[in-house]
């Protein structure tokens, strides 16, 4: 079977990639499982508003009744934002999804995996999954980072999620051989907030630069993607202590309650959002849309090198 068979690619996206135009991949867990209605459709809205202000074309990436769609509608969008009953989507789960022709939303790894296959080479998250913490118990590391070491795709993220072991993380994408670089900045920032304390491998200030870093790194045979970190804005992060407070509590109560697995994230998310008033949720929607902002013009300048 040819797996492009799959691939369901919107016109939009078809002509912009025949055109050698710049298309950037967007995520859809994050409308899934990550934000509730009607913030999450409103946030995806923005975001692929935000990347065609800057001369690009979006596409968000989902499994709908078992076909990867590159590229939504504004319906497709509005009927995912309100399905309450979406599978979130790795590595592991597509071939079943698939086969099955179920619906849901596809998580950083299975973006990847998706945007190569279109042929998509810049990638837009909010944040990466990483090394859990306590992984040394649970062995709980996700999928994400080992996509990175073998999908040629660039990542723009603000981070790994604080709720996680960055510099685990770090170390276990310093293995896996993925560069790991700091968007104006030296420390690689820990989502709510700018800085981790943890440093990134280098430092670039241009996407001009980082476009040049993928080029060079593909160019010579270097399977694998790259992590952008996109500090959050200063004025939109939330504070260290208020929300290091909110993660402890809430990894707490996924104890107790024995959430396990690709449950984990979702639920911290939700609790995280509730123990901050919904301030956390407001930081998510900035750093993703800064996120957008970055990985379109990533995408602009790759697209001129090319």
């Amino acid at each position: 079977m040819n797996i492009t068979q799959q691939l369901d690619i919107s016109t939009k996206v078809q002509k912009a990639l025949k055109k050698n135009q710049a298309v950037v991949a967007l995520e859809s867990t994050i409308i899934s499982h990550g934000m509730p209605y009607p913030q999450n459709l409103e946030t995806a809205l923005a975001v692929e508003d935000i990347v065609r202000e800057e001369g690009v074309e979006p596409a968000t990436i989902a499994i709908l009744d078992g076909r990867i769609k590159i590229g939504l509608s504004r319906q497709e969008l509005e009927q995912f934002a309100q399905n309450k009953s979406q599978v979130k989507v790795s590595r592991r789960d597509l071939p079943v999804v698939i086969s099955q022709k179920l619906s849901g939303g596809t998580t950083v790894a299975a973006t990847m995996i998706c945007a190569q296959l279109a042929g998509i080479t810049v990638f837009v998250t909010g944040g990466i999954g990483g090394v859990h913490r306590e992984n040394e118990k649970t062995m709980d590391i996700s999928a994400d980072l080992t996509e990175l070491a073998q999908t040629n795709v660039a990542v723009v993220c603000a981070g790994i999620k604080s709720i996680l072991d960055i510099p685990r993380t770090l170390e276990y994408l310093e293995t896996q051989g993925v560069p790991v670089i700091g968007y104006k900045t030296t420390e690689f920032p820990a989502f709510y907030t700018p800085s981790s304390g943890s440093l990134v491998q280098t430092r670039f200030d241009t996407p001009e630069e980082i476009a040049h870093c993928m080029k060079i790194k593909w160019g010579l045979g270097l399977t694998g993607g790259l992590v952008i970190g996109n500090p959050v804005p200063k004025e939109d992060a939330m504070d260290e202590a208020l929300i290091n407070k909110a993660i402890t509590e809430a990894l707490n109560k996924a104890r107790k309650k024995k959430i396990e697995g690709k449950d984990v994230t979702p639920f911290l998310l939700e609790n995280i959002s509730r123990l901050t008033h919904g301030d956390s949720l407001k930081s998510n929607i900035a750093l993703i849309c800064n996120n957008a902002r970055l990985g379109a013009k990533i995408a602009v300048a790759y697209q001129v090198q090319s």
